[in-house]
């Protein structure tokens, strides 16, 4: 059985305006601990939005909006000193656009995080175990969620909280129910 390195981990995901990290910003970040503890915000945006954001996201978004620095304050807050670590499904903008709106940068590095600088890629390990990183989570979430008997109803479509409790309840498949041998 494969064990992981540490069981101090967040599981995180992002929905922004666009996929430009330059110019995009998080419109919602949506985090949950192992022991099921959960963050959500969605943040005050008055920025351009991409086309597929409009129509598909900005719908869904009815939350009260907290700034930019409420937010990180929250972020940070949440993480709190035990320096756990991250994880994204496909963490390149997840992480891009969090450390943005942390205020990472090439001057201050990442020595103040309060997590640890490597953000870890959900997709590699399903490669790595042999599983299409593509099935999950794919439009439907059907492939994988199937095999594990994940109840995808319980979840709604590119919602921060929402996907980071299904990347968790698949973590939590395949590593803590012996489904990896």
């Amino acid at each position: 059985m494969m064990n992981p390195f540490s069981e101090n981990l967040i599981f995180f995901d992002t929905e922004f305006s666009g996929l430009n990290p330059y110019t995009g910003e998080i419109l919602s970040i949506g985090m949950v601990k192992m022991n099921g503890e959960e963050l959500y915000c969605e943040l005050e945006y008055e920025g351009e939005v991409s086309d597929w954001v409009k129509t598909k996201l900005l719908p869904e978004l009815t939350a009260p909006k907290v700034s930019r620095k409420e937010g990180a304050e929250r972020i940070l807050a949440f993480a709190g000193d035990t320096k756990p670590y991250l994880i994204a499904y496909v963490m390149e903008y997840d992480t891009a656009f969090l450390y943005k709106l942390l205020g990472v940068n090439n001057q201050k590095g990442n020595r103040d995080l309060p997590y640890h600088w490597i953000v870890l890629d959900f997709a590699s390990m399903l490669f790595a175990l042999g599983k299409n990183p593509t099935d999950f989570p794919s439009q439907d979430k059907v492939a994988l969620a199937k095999e594990l008997g994940i109840d995808i109803e319980k979840y709604r479509t590119h919602h921060a909280l929402d996907d980071a409790k299904l990347l968790r309840e698949v973590y939590l498949k395949l590593f803590h129910n012996n489904m990896i041998q």
